[in-house]
């Protein structure tokens, strides 16, 4: 096997010390120019790696974060992922993901059993139905930081980034009544997380601005599947008064109250008007096309990201809070002159 090169064999070589070459390669003011470019020209023809292991023993630091997420299967935590990819590797950083399957059990599980050894911080987004977040405070007052993101826990005082729920979900509903719809229901996350009640209340807002009195059997909290969305439609159909619009927690639940509607063959649009939240790829996919409020997936990977390495390397790094607007996508689910093919095309 190859001998890997070793920052003493660049100082063998060039018959400098160690921690010369060591102060060379983190770029540091306090290294002669001409030693520094000399160095530098050496550990690129030999192809030096740095080792981030050893690194870490001498300087405190692994070089890994922890990222805890719900999902990956979907669009949305992936593209987050992708954010926390581009900073995280760009400071030489190594991302350790961990996913809870939205399952506060399997969240707490993951948290106690950590080695926080080596990892030098944590990217959290909470599961749904976490009662406690308890096992995160405990982390960071072992000293390990910690930024959440997206779902966030509310009680903890460190960085967070969010999308605005709030206007996000005030602006889904207000377009919708300014299409025409004046009979709104809201099928919702699970009771509890931080961004479900945003999105709640932006509806509740919205409803006020414009004088619509809210039925409270026309909010329906459950998970965030399709099988989710399609099922609380079914509900709310079976009711004694029908909606004429629904908005959706996201896209998800709106695709399944498509579903619905469709088996029931009411007109998507012109009988009854459909918004989600997230815009997902498949919103342009399926036919009528899903109005949505795309959320900026991307940017809160890599703000918090960002945020989490500046609580690493300043131990007295002041908590942020990141709020991100989304933006209204209108399309075909919200137009009232619209009426839908009876089928989905994927």
């Amino acid at each position: 096997m190859a001998h890997a090169v070793t920052i003493k064999d660049i100082a063998k070589i060039l018959n400098v010390s160690v921690s010369t070459v060591s102060r060379a390669l983190r770029d540091t003011h306090d290294v002669n120019k001409e030693t520094k470019e000399r160095i530098l020209a050496l550990a690129a023809e030999l192809n030096y790696k740095p080792n981030f292991n050893a690194t870490g023993l001498a300087q405190g630091s692994t070089h890994n974060i922890g990222v805890v997420l719900p999902f990956i299967t979907n669009y949305y935590f992936s593209t987050v992922i992708t954010g926390i990819q581009e900073v995280a590797y760009d400071n030489n950083y190594n991302i350790i993901l961990y996913i809870t399957n939205d399952s506060p059990e399997r969240e707490l599980s993951i948290i106690r059993n950590l080695s926080l050894s080596s990892l030098d911080g944590l990217l959290v987004s909470v599961s749904s139905n976490s009662d406690s977040c308890g096992h995160f405070q405990e982390i960071m007052n072992e000293g390990t930081p910690i930024v959440f993101i997206d779902r966030v826990a509310s009680n903890i005082d460190t960085s967070k980034v969010m999308q605005d729920d709030y206007n996000g979900a005030f602006e889904a509903v207000e377009h919708l009544i300014e299409q025409g719809y004046s009979k709104i229901a809201h099928i919702a996350g699970p009771k509890g997380l931080d961004f479900t009640e945003k999105r709640l209340n932006g509806y509740l807002d919205a409803l006020k601005k414009h004088n619509i009195s809210t039925r409270e059997e026309w909010i329906i909290y459950s998970g965030f599947s399709q099988e989710c969305g399609e099922t609380d439609t079914i509900h709310l159909l079976k009711g004694e008064q029908r909606p004429d619009a629904i908005f959706a927690v996201n896209d998800r639940k709106a695709i399944g109250a498509m579903l619905a509607l469709k088996k029931k063959h009411i007109a998507i649009g012109r009988e009854m008007g459909v918004i989600g939240f997230t815009d997902d790829p498949i919103c342009e996919l399926i036919s009528p096309s899903l109005t949505t409020i795309a959320e900026p997936a991307f940017d809160i990977g890599r703000t918090g990201c960002e945020l989490l390495l500046k609580h690493i390397s300043k131990k007295y790094f002041h908590p942020e809070e990141v709020v991100l607007p989304g933006k209204l996508i209108t399309r075909e689910s919200t137009l009232r002159s619209h009426s839908c093919p009876v089928k989905i095309n994927f």
